[in-house]
């Protein structure tokens, strides 16, 4: 019998996502921009109370919703959690964009913007960083006239690193009478700046966060969307009944009680990131503004060889070569100890080209 599947054509023309590889376990993991110093004590506690009727059953989501969106500092209305942070950005694919219609992003920039956009059918146009990592906001500002349906601004910007600040991002709100803005603040405890505060002011406004990075909770899926209630409700008709899993919740809502130790990864980031930044600049490498947990830097031509002796030393990095040039790699700020680790290994590994 032969079997002929009615396979979407925007499936057929894209490849396969292709997750890390297996057995990372024991090496030093600054390619994914995870928190390596690790989650809150507080959370192992707290799932270790999980009983097992409460894991047979469905979870509520009223009360952990409501003690989320204090934490924040938005009302209940105006939060709505996710499946991970990637499953935040599918939703405005679902809600906004027609098969066919238009999304607009700048590149280098986080790639799940466009992999959702190719499964969606969805046309792209993409506007690139400038030549020292700056957002370009004149193309921005110009493409909007043209209404795509949601442009998405990763800020800080992951692997630049770029923040977009207050006045920008007031002129594209402003520009945006037609387009959703997807603020992805992934990595906006780093940065110390949020649009939350605007969203009652801009109906065109959406705030995704994710629980992956100061929190700790990668492992745990969990993701949020933030904007006023009128256009957050819109977004809500697109999720499934039960879209998180109840130990993620449970876990977030400990994470985020002990604040102390999520400042503590974030004073720690900051000050490593200025640190690194410093030492690469003092064998010849040029790093870039980095307002996120991580630093791209340029090692030039002899950079890919630099990136094939560290994975093999069990150090794994973020090589950019291909989609910002070659020698370009980002690496993620983990603790002191795994810092000096990796800057020890660049020291005796490379050379600055002649």
């Amino acid at each position: 019998m032969k079997v002929h599947l009615p396979v979407r054509e925007a499936i057929l023309n894209r490849r396969t996502y292709e997750a890390p590889a297996e057995g990372r376990s024991e090496k030093l993991r600054l390619d994914f921009n995870e928190n390596t110093a690790g989650c809150s004590p507080a959370v192992r506690r707290a799932l270790a109370k999980l009983t097992t009727k409460q894991l047979a059953m469905y979870p509520e989501y009223q009360a952990p919703t409501r003690r989320i969106a204090r934490f924040f500092g938005v009302r209940p209305e105006e939060l709505l959690l996710t499946n991970g942070g990637d499953d935040a950005l599918r939703v405005f694919f679902d809600t906004f964009v027609q098969s066919g219609g238009s999304i607009l992003i700048c590149e280098p920039t986080f790639p799940m913007y466009r992999y959702y956009a190719e499964i969606c059918g969805a046309r792209i146009s993409a506007l690139r960083y400038g030549s020292e990592m700056e957002f370009p906001l004149q193309g921005v500002i110009s493409a909007l006239h043209r209404r795509p349906s949601v442009l998405f601004i990763a800020n800080p910007n992951n692997p630049t690193g770029t923040l977009l600040q207050k006045e920008e991002l007031r002129r594209i709100l402003k520009a945006a009478t037609h387009t959703a803005v997807v603020m992805d603040e992934a990595y906006a405890e780093f940065s110390g700046f949020t649009a939350m505060p605007w969203i009652r002011k801009y109906a065109q406004l959406f705030v995704a966060r994710t629980f992956s990075k100061v929190a700790g909770l990668a492992a745990l899926r969990l993701g949020a969307v933030i904007a006023c209630e009128e256009s957050l409700a819109l977004v809500r008709r697109a999720m499934p009944p039960f879209p998180v899993n109840l130990a993620a919740l449970v876990a977030a809502e400990a994470a985020l009680n002990d604040r102390e130790t999520m400042q503590r990864y974030v004073n720690g980031v900051k000050r490593l990131r200025v640190w690194f930044a410093a030492e690469l600049e003092k064998l010849g490498v040029k790093t870039y503004p980095s307002a996120g947990n991580f630093l791209l830097a340029n090692f030039g031509s002899s950079g890919p060889a630099l990136f094939q002796k560290l994975e093999q030393q069990g150090i794994l990095l973020r090589e950019r070569s291909k989609d910002i040039g070659p020698g370009f790699v980002r690496s993620t700020i983990g603790t002191q100890s795994e810092m000096q680790r990796l800057l020890k290994s660049i020291r005796k590994e490379w050379k600055a080209p002649a």
